[in-house]
């Protein structure tokens, strides 16, 4: 997904927040089709399992794979968080351990990432949307991170819209401040589902969820870098996300991410 933001941020120049939606060409796997009950619950959020290894190929527009994601759970537990009023809340927490691979099967990025799931919604790390490729003239700096998971309901219904999420990482050196840069996933709105969606690794039952991605640098208050796009996600709630598909600001779509392995 880092190496997605990082074509998105190619050519940025400096811009004024916009709230107007891009017109994107619906994706044919979507259908409107009336809402069925999931099957899915916060025993094994997305159905993770200890040990379980999971991969997905990022593909050009040509379809052709140019590197790989793989994860691998590494510990699953559950919490009981109590509240000041009414029955304690159950929640369970996925650990995961994940690489960015090129087809020669070198490690291009590794990352440790925490999902977790309560009452009937799974939350995926914010830290899974940073753009690696911004922060590389950031090396040997001092780094804060904050972040907001994405909600992926189990049964969302059809025009409603998700909170935001994404990640801020403020730079500084001991001295001073020096920028605060930004993977935002807003705008984000059901369209339809679910639908049979077909990948490598099967046929899932997925919800579509179109969502504005904004990348940002912002060094100061008058110089922010900027760009920004759109993508698809499709995910079943049984598996996760099962297909991704990113578009540019002019709606063409500039590559996919496939779920290949479970």
């Amino acid at each position: 997904m880092a190496f997605a933001v990082g074509m998105l941020l190619a050519g940025a120049a400096r811009a004024q927040p916009t709230s107007i939606l891009l017109q994107l060409p619906r994706p044919a796997a979507v259908s409107e089709l009336t809402f069925e009950r999931a099957a899915a619950d916060c025993t094994h959020p997305f159905g993770f399992s200890e040990g379980q290894s999971i991969e997905y190929q990022l593909l050009n527009t040509k379809g052709r794979a140019t590197n790989t994601w793989r994860y691998r759970v590494l510990k699953i537990s559950t919490d009981t968080v109590p509240r000041k009023k009414g029955i304690p809340v159950v929640v369970t927490r996925v650990q995961l351990k994940s690489g960015l691979y090129d087809l020669n099967n070198r490690v291009l990025q590794q990352q440790d990432l925490t999902h977790f799931c309560r009452n009937d919604t799974t939350f995926t790390d914010g830290m899974a949307t940073i753009n690696y490729e911004n922060m590389k003239s950031f090396r040997n700096r001092r780094l804060a991170y904050t972040v907001t998971p994405l909600a992926w309901p189990n049964q969302p219904a059809a025009g409603s819209q998700l909170a935001n999420g994404g990640v801020a990482v403020q730079v500084s050196s001991p001295m001073v401040a020096i920028a605060k840069v930004q993977t935002m996933i807003s705008q984000r709105t059901v369209l339809a589902g679910p639908t049979r969606v077909t990948v490598p690794a099967g046929t899932f039952s997925c919800y579509a969820v179109e969502s504005k991605r904004e990348v940002s640098t912002t060094t100061r208050p008058d110089l922010i870098l900027k760009n920004s796009g759109r993508e698809v996600n499709y995910y079943d709630p049984v598996v996760g996300i099962v297909k991704t598909e990113f578009y540019d600001k002019n709606g063409k779509l500039v590559q996919t991410r496939v779920l290949t392995k479970r």
